[in-house]
């Protein structure tokens, strides 16, 4: 089974600024910062002793027979201090060190609040919500350089700005110890002003979730914030030290929460924070390892004596991708259901782990001669071959689907650059190298690595994708956007790279045609961008026509073997292709 801690480290780095965290007094205990109500109960004791009496074994007993009313924090300190400067005075006691408490580091920022900054100064962690009433969060922040945002009061609150536009956000819930207005009595933490509730609305409907040192049983108004969002957007996360109580079982059902058993907050979070950071540095590679790593593959091109040395490099880079991509998949349950945040998230840890491999794809399809072809088929059947132990009952699920996705993003890399440097040659061995399909039978990358040929439900089923509901053709724009970094190395301007792009689809379309026409009757090929670039696809499609008709056999969309061995079977993928354009409506 995966460790919850894993999983939700890798949240917290793919969704950067994504999850907020719900601290309790739980995260300040160690520190050994008094709760509201120790506070309260801590006056009472005092208080009984100017009387000449003892108050326990319950104080707030004694508080109710002697002043006939409930103990009530606010009110206790209004009786004993009565200005401001006085109330200020008695409070510091409570959450500001003395001399001996300094020495022992006590009420100071634990390890937790200081990986919490961590966390935050990164980006990772843009609000925080405590009920504590310390200023420990805010310490810490500002000693790893970042300046929040605090909101403690309603007017804070309504006076704020939007939560993205703050770097960081702290909300206390119950307030400021040093504000009277704190809220610690049952009444005052059933409800909630108009405008706390509503920011917490937006907070629980728009972000992921990640509970710590919160027990769920004196908090009315919170528990019901819980409960009116619906929103199931992201995940969340509830650590826990013993068995949670009857209020914090019945939210972590409604919130569907992944459970986290911790021994303690320091340690939790400490932990979080260096796993986080250890799949930031392993997941982006080095600019300057890339750059060498190209470097290097452009020497090796040059000369057949280096043939060994490209192999290797291009091996290495498989391997360091797949690497990484394992790393992803033992923290993926496939069996969960797919969502917008997580299979974005996994698309694009399937693209940080690639970064390297498809820099020296681009360099290398646009370099290409007869000699490399060895090297690059060896790349994809690797990629497509490197798959996670599918469950016979998830045979047709979108995480075993998008599997293909790393291999599928090399080809387009290497026949981007192709295309850019009319290698037509090359691109033919690549659409014809022999992978294994989901049955594990042997099938051409160009039948089964095209987005379209993914998807048991076609390609429109990665509208899923962020921000790509509205696309004929999502994960077709989704790569032409995401390979546009890696290629500007060998393409400058960006019309030319879309052209490129549409025309290697439109290969890509053709070649489909001729291998799979033989094997069904049906007009069918892989759409792309081009279905809705109508202006450059007809230009496309004219320069290839016209090429076919005046050179016939000697045309280079023959003598490459792309889509056809002879002007004949080209003109009939091309037919093919026209027939079924003809017939699509949706663009």
């Amino acid at each position: 089974m995966i460790d919850p801690v894993h999983s939700l480290a890798f949240s917290i780095q793919s969704s950067r600024g994504v999850y907020t965290l719900l601290l309790g007094s739980g995260v300040s205990r160690s520190a050994k910062i008094p709760s509201g109500w120790e506070i309260t109960v801590d006056l009472i004791r005092k208080l009984a002793k100017l009387h000449g009496e003892t108050c326990d074994p319950e104080p707030e007993v004694w508080y109710r027979c002697k002043f006939e009313k409930h103990a009530d924090y606010s009110d206790l300190i209004h009786t004993l201090a009565k200005t401001p400067s006085e109330r200020q005075q008695l409070l510091r006691t409570y959450f500001e060190p003395n001399d001996r408490e300094r020495e022992e580091d006590e009420k100071k920022p634990t390890v937790a609040h200081h990986a919490i900054a961590a966390l935050a100064a990164q980006g990772y962690i843009k609000v925080i919500l405590t009920t504590n009433f310390d200023r420990l969060v805010e310490t810490a922040l500002t000693d790893a350089g970042v300046v929040p945002t605090v909101l403690s009061s309603s007017d804070q609150v309504q006076g704020a700005l939007p939560l993205i536009h703050t770097q960081c956000c702290v909300v206390k819930l119950h307030g400021d110890y040093l504000d009277t207005r704190i809220r610690n009595t049952s009444t005052e933490l059933d409800q909630y002003p108009t405008e706390l509730d509503q920011l917490l609305d937006r907070v629980f409907d728009e972000f992921g979730l990640i509970v710590c040192g919160w027990s769920a049983e004196w908090d009315g108004a919170l528990r019901s914030a819980l409960f009116r969002a619906s929103s199931r957007r992201f995940s969340t996360y509830w650590a826990v030290r013993n068995e949670p109580e009857n209020e914090a079982k019945r939210i972590i059902e409604h919130r569907q929460a992944q459970l986290i058993r911790i021994e303690e907050a320091d340690t939790f979070f400490q932990t979080v924070r260096q796993y986080v950071e250890s799949i930031e540095q392993f997941a982006t590679p080095h600019p300057l390892s890339v750059e060498a790593a190209v470097t290097s593959l452009k020497r090796y091109i040059a000369e057949d004596r280096y043939r060994i040395q490209m192999m290797e490099l291009v091996d290495g880079a498989v391997e360091q991708a797949i690497e990484t991509i394992t790393s992803v998949l033992s923290a993926l349950d496939d069996r969960s259901t797919p969502t917008s945040d997580s299979v974005t998230q996994l698309i694009r840890h399937y693209e940080q782990a690639c970064s390297t491999l498809l820099s020296l794809a681009v360099v290398g399809g646009f370099w290409a001669e007869s000699r490399h072809d060895q090297v690059w088929r060896r790349a994809l059947e690797r990629l497509v071959s490197f798959k996670k132990p599918i469950d016979s009952s998830n045979y047709r699920n979108l995480w075993t689907e998008l599997q293909c996705y790393p291999a599928t993003l090399l080809l387009y890399a290497l026949g981007i650059g192709a295309v850019s440097a009319d290698r037509l040659r090359f691109l033919g061995a690549m659409f014809s190298t022999e992978v294994s399909n989901e049955h594990n039978e042997k099938s051409r990358a160009v039948q089964i690595l095209p987005p379209f040929c993914m998807f048991y439900n076609g390609g429109q089923t990665m509208r899923i994708l962020e921000n790509m509901d509205g696309y004929h053709a999502p994960l077709n724009d989704w790569i032409h956007d995401t390979l546009r970094t890696h290629t500007r190395r060998v393409l400058r301007d960006d019309d030319r790279y879309s052209w490129d792009f549409d025309k290697f689809e439109l290969l890509i379309a053709l070649s489909y045609a001729h291998y799979t026409t033989k094997e069904s009757t049906r007009d069918w090929v892989p759409p792309g961008r081009f279905g809705y670039r109508f202006r450059d696809r007809m230009s496309i499609m004219d320069e290839i026509k016209s090429s076919l008709s005046t050179e016939e056999d000697d045309s280079p969309y023959v003598t490459s073997q792309v889509f056809g061995r002879t002007s004949a079977e080209c003109v009939q993928s091309v037919g093919t292709l026209e027939r079924y354009l003809s017939n699509l409506h949706w663009w």
